[in-house]
């Protein structure tokens, strides 16, 4: 069974490519939704996390207080440092087990879908790494669309994130997303096939 880390920036079409593993009968992790699973079910990493942040980040009925945290960490590199090896670690350890399960399952593949693969730990997992990039403006339109965002906003967040050339360096593989959806899942089908048979 062959891991693939598809990683790159907001609104790139990482989901288009995700969609056409699925065809293919793989397997998909979103570190993201892991992450806010482990917030509700990890009960170690909730302590580790209580531990260097205080109890006021969760609220009476468990849920972690975003703005609490993020007030702590942003601005403060070691914080931030902090929060992310105490998250990073859980996460890689619970797709650890999706991986197995995968494989389990006798699926050809498992794709760790992650805006931060590289930088968390979770890229080591992966036999091979993708980096979906798109021109800025086409990013700009596509988080607009899906969060009902002004594109000042969509722009701001864009330029937060690392630019797609940071990607497209660290990757095995790039696919280019310039326009149509159909394109794009033509290039995530060859390149898969390429990939695993």
């Amino acid at each position: 069974m062959t891991v693939i880390g598809i990683t790159g920036p907001t609104g790139a079409g990482k989901t288009t490519v995700l969609n056409v593993l699925k065809e293919l009968g793989g397997a998909v992790a979103d570190c993201d939704a892991v992450y806010h699973e482990l917030l509700l079910t990890n009960g170690p990493m909730r302590d580790e996390l209580k531990g260097r942040f205080g109890p006021k980040i969760f609220d009476t009925n468990g849920g972690l207080r975003r703005k609490e945290l993020g007030a702590i960490v942003f601005g403060d590199e070691a914080a931030l440092a902090d929060l992310n090896a105490i998250t990073h670690r859980h996460i890689v350890a619970e797709l650890e087990r999706r991986i197995a399960q995968a494989q389990a399952e006798g699926r050809p593949a498992i794709a760790l879908d992650a805006i931060a693969l590289l930088e968390s730990g979770a890229g080591d997992l992966c036999d091979v790494t993708i980096a979906v990039t798109a021109p800025e403006e086409t990013r700009a339109r596509r988080i607009m669309a899906r969060e009902g965002v002004s594109e000042e906003y969509a722009r701001a967040r864009i330029a937060a994130q690392k630019p797609s050339a940071w990607f497209e360096e660290r990757c095995h593989h790039t696919l280019h997303n310039n326009g149509a959806r159909a394109a794009l899942e033509q290039q995530a089908r060859s390149l898969f096939e390429q990939i695993l048979f």
